[in-house]
């Protein structure tokens, strides 16, 4: 039983009444989580998300196997088309998602609390913020916290002569920690901020159709409403499957270096397989004992392994940078979000664009995993958190490990810049450590790091389908969360042997478009529900 599962199902339907004299949104008595489930088996599956999600990933996961070449060439194909044709699109939606929670956040609609006046936080700071972590951004940070910087400081944006070393070292840690600041996290707040409301305030089932409810009333448990949660579902399995796909492309390439044992596509199967086991085991466990107690330890781990960097590393030097790093990223924001007129394809392309993407394809998710941990939370303090600690965090990560390479890089180590250029971005993180002392250890921890975070990521986002999956309840039976742990690691398999990078950045692509014009409606949707709710 989890913190959250803990409360009675029935309770978190109940709408707190409205205080004297106010208006209120209210949910119709219609609005009974799993009024549309049906139970076969012993299940609790909602009709028609459940079965349409389901059957639709297992046809993709069949033509994709059956027809490999054709699906690559296809993934390649769809790949450009996004890329070059809705970049305008994803890049203004993150400026509206970041302007939309800074107006939030200074309105006096941040005071409003999260549950009614009454409620309080049911996580710690540290327990709510290393979930946080785990869920959201662990296994990219593994993963492009070297090999970002560095790809960015030989091709660096903007415009910018590589002939300036000053100025593209500071151009390639803003650029990197633009992909990882505001703009990303605003679209999981937007998400997470609707999600929380629509359940502790109005008191409807956890589902994405739920936060529609200010704007279209009764009228979300129609076909609309399926509609909306099955992209959802969409988007978070594929979404999903790219973190685990990027993890698993990590963790071969460690096991590579550490021990010799070939990256093939049979260690990476091998490897999702014996990892989405362990998903299981933490599924069953629950949020409390399972997300909870995994993403707290991997929290401690990871700030270790900085450290360690920090201080092995070339510390004056990582030093002198951090002071100006985010300098370097609040004078780059405007001219890097901008979409217009840029001759930095390459970076606006083939990096923002699918980063937004991928943001918006892993927003249900995080938001709904982050609305779930955040009951007794002002407004104000779920949105400024969000924006302002994985900024602060971000920076000190990105600094510590990107600055260390630019930094090993400038005194004549080429092995990072290599990696890069060989397609190998994986191997970067890798070739800075072995430059460090306790290579073999670091490279060992960092293995370990990127398989817990691949397990937290995937436990999360289990626990999201199967919520929306059954309706918004958040108590629905394991074997659920089981079937939705196994299809996650089959995805990933399959996108990987059908087409690598670039299918799971299509994967990302493709479900991040329907979203983000979900997630834009949102914002209207959110601010009428909140003005409503203090009026």
């Amino acid at each position: 039983m989890t913190n959250t599962d803990r409360h009675d199902p029935e309770m978190q339907i109940r709408v707190p009444p409205a205080a004297s004299g106010k208006r209120q949104i209210t949910a119709h008595p219609r609005t009974l989580i799993g009024r549309d489930n049906i139970r076969p088996f012993g299940l609790d599956i909602h009709n028609p998300v459940f079965v349409v999600s389901s059957l639709t990933v297992i046809a993709f996961v069949a033509g994709a196997l059956l027809f490999r070449d054709a699906a690559a060439g296809l993934f390649d194909a769809l790949y450009a088309w996004l890329t070059s044709t809705f970049d305008w699109m994803f890049m203004a939606a993150a400026n509206v998602f970041m302007l939309f929670c800074l107006a939030v956040v200074a309105s006096p609609l941040g005071r409003i609390r999260l549950g009614g006046p009454d409620a309080r936080p049911e996580y710690s700071n540290w327990s709510w913020f290393a979930m946080l972590f785990a869920a959201g951004i662990g296994i990219g940070l593994m993963f492009f916290g070297v090999a970002e910087p560095v790809t960015h400081f030989r091709n660096p944006p903007l415009g910018v002569t590589p002939a300036d070393t000053a100025a593209v070292e500071g151009l390639a840690i803003a650029g990197t920690i633009y992909h990882w600041g505001l703009h990303g996290w605003a679209i999981y707040a937007v998400a997470a901020l609707a999600l929380a409301f629509a359940a502790y305030n109005l008191g409807l089932p956890m589902s994405l159709r739920s936060a529609f409810y200010p704007v279209l009333g009764d009228r979300v448990w129609g076909r609309f409403g399926h509609v909306v949660d099955i992209l959802a579902v969409f988007a978070t399995i594929f979404g999903l499957a790219t973190s685990l796909g990027l993890g698993v492309e990590q963790l071969a390439a460690g096991l590579d270096h550490l021990f010799g044992i070939p990256p093939t596509h049979a260690t990476q199967v091998l490897l999702i397989a014996t990892i989405t086991l362990v998903t299981l085991a933490s599924v069953v466990l629950g949020m409390q004992k399972g997300v909870k107690r995994l993403s707290q330890a991997n929290m401690a781990l990871a700030l270790a392994l900085l450290a360690f960097v920090f201080a092995a590393g070339p510390t004056l030097d990582l030093l002198a940078r951090f002071a100006g790093s985010l300098g370097h990223y609040l004078a780059a924001i405007v001219p890097l979000s901008n979409p217009v007129g840029r001759e930095d394809l390459d970076f606006l392309h083939n990096w923002t664009t699918f980063y937004w993407a991928w943001w918006l394809s892993w927003a249900p998710c995080v938001g709904m995993f982050v609305a779930r941990i955040s009951r007794g939370r002002t407004v104000r303090s779920l949105v400024g958190c969000m924006l302002l600690f994985p900024l602060l965090l971000e920076t000190l990560w990105f600094n510590t490990f990107g600055g260390a390479a630019l930094s090993l890089q400038r005194a004549g180590a080429t092995g990072m810049a290599d990696a890069v250029q060989a397609g190998q971005p994986e191997l970067a993180l890798f070739r800075m450590l072995e430059l460090l002392p306790l290579a073999d250890v670091t490279s060992f921890v960092s293995i370990v790091l990127v398989m817990v975070f691949f397990v937290t990521s995937s436990d999360s986002g289990t626990l999201v389908i199967d919520t929306i999956t059954a309706g918004g309840k958040v108590d629905a039976p394991v074997v659920q969360r089981v079937f939705w742990a196994s299809f996650e690691g089959v995805i990933a398999i399959t996108l990987l042997i059908s087409g690598g990078l670039v299918a799971l950045q299509t994967a990302a692509l493709t479900t991040g478009f329907p979203i983000t014009l979900i997630l834009l409606a949102l914002c209207y949707s959110i601010w009428k529900g909140l003005r409503a709710a203090r009026a």
